[in-house]
């Protein structure tokens, strides 16, 4: 199994109740805004910006917290991401836990603040206290990696189990996470098992992928094809690109487990349009083999096209050799139109990052934010703008 402890992102996107959600995803920095929050007062001027009020401290957190939200997003304002901290700040200074892990992920990351981690671990140790998981969470991984406090494993797994204890799946599945690497405490990958049960009957899509890499990859575990498949499909049902890429992968090299070759399909071409190269390039291979789908050389380079610019120089050099062959089969008048196609439809649709990502069928856009890719080893990125779907 890959290593993902440095390689899993944050990301926000918008709920029923409009307000912002942040998905922990990381043992960087998992981050929230909950939908606690979703009564909120609207200005008359300006339908979608709230008004501060005067009334308790609760509901002048929730309306500071609504107008982080829109500076953050740029709904209805434009974005100032000075602002959002700033009213997120004083949201938290009104004491509300979720605003004061929120700011914390602020300090961390550098977001609309001068990066400060000492003092993101001052606002996450708040959170904990003031009884947000999420705040327990991050700052556990305060303490797993040393960043603005004194590194601690020990009283990280601890911070984890408390949260776990209080129901947080992801501290959950970060406890698995924690004892099937061997990160800052021994490895044991049975023990790491047990944390991962327990996390996915919390329904932790983040266990449901880790657990499914565990029974597909060739390992000492036994493995177990249809137990995987179905929990990749539990994963991706909850938007997680990495595991809608795993399941479709998965179909593709065993496909007696497709009740249909569509579903296979499905699932890979939504990873790639969340940014994932890898599902390009399969679908890229399908296309070349004309398996499941006419043998066409003009589609399979379109999409090996589109890896190559999703994924880099990784994936540049991986698809290196079938575009050279493919280039014999094309002319260079179609080649030129397949590489601007491919170029304007990658740079639609890179990511570069893993996110929770929900194809949505009525046509209407998520509004999203997300972790862009550290510089190296676990720093955290920053928090982007994703253009619509």
């Amino acid at each position: 199994m890959q290593l993902q402890l440095h390689w899993r992102w944050n990301v926000i996107h918008r709920c029923k109740t409009k307000r912002l959600v942040v998905t922990e995803i990381v043992l960087i920095f998992a981050t929230c805004l909950s939908c606690e929050h979703a009564s909120l007062a609207l200005s008359p001027g300006n339908p979608d910006i709230p008004q501060i009020e005067n009334t308790n401290e609760r509901g002048r957190a929730e309306r500071a917290i609504a107008l982080g939200d829109a500076y953050l997003t740029g709904h209805g304002v434009p974005q100032d991401l000075k602002l959002a901290a700033s009213w997120y700040e004083r949201a938290a200074g009104f004491g509300d836990p979720v605003a004061q892990n929120q700011i914390g992920y602020f300090y961390q990351v550098g977001l609309g603040v001068s990066p400060d981690p000492a003092r993101a671990v001052h606002w996450y140790q708040l959170s904990s206290a003031g009884g947000l998981s999420l705040g327990k969470v991050n700052l556990a991984m305060a303490y797993l990696w040393g960043i603005g406090v004194g590194r601690e494993p020990k009283t990280a797994e601890q911070l984890l189990i408390e949260a776990a204890n209080r129901g947080s799946s992801v501290a959950l599945a970060y406890l698995g996470d924690l004892y099937y690497f061997g990160v800052g405490i021994q490895k044991d990958e049975a023990v790491a098992e047990e944390w991962y049960e327990r996390a996915i009957k919390a329904h932790s899509y983040l266990a449901d992928y880790s657990m499914g890499k565990i029974l597909s990859e060739p390992s000492g575990h036994r493995q177990d094809f249809e137990r995987a498949l179905s929990l990749f499909r539990e994963s991706a049902s909850l938007g997680y690109v990495p595991a809608m890429h795993s399941a479709g992968l998965l179909l593709v090299n065993h496909p007696a487990l497709c009740t249909s070759h569509e579903e296979a399909l499905s699932l890979l071409n939504e990873a790639a349009r969340a940014g994932e190269w890898k599902s390009s390039v399969v679908l890229g291979a399908l296309a070349r083999d004309g398996k499941w789908v006419p043998q066409d050389p003009r589609e399979a380079y379109f999409h090996f096209r589109v890896g190559a610019v999703q994924g880099g120089k990784t994936a540049s050099a991986y698809v290196e050799n079938d575009l050279h062959i493919l280039t014999g089969q094309i002319s260079s008048e179609e080649r030129a139109k397949i590489d601007e196609d491919a170029n304007a439809w990658a740079q639609k649709h890179i990511r570069n990052l893993i996110i929770l990502y929900k194809d949505r069928k009525d046509g209407a856009n998520i509004a999203a934010f997300a972790l862009a890719n550290p510089q190296s080893g676990s720093h955290a990125g920053s928090l982007i703008p994703i253009a619509p779907f």
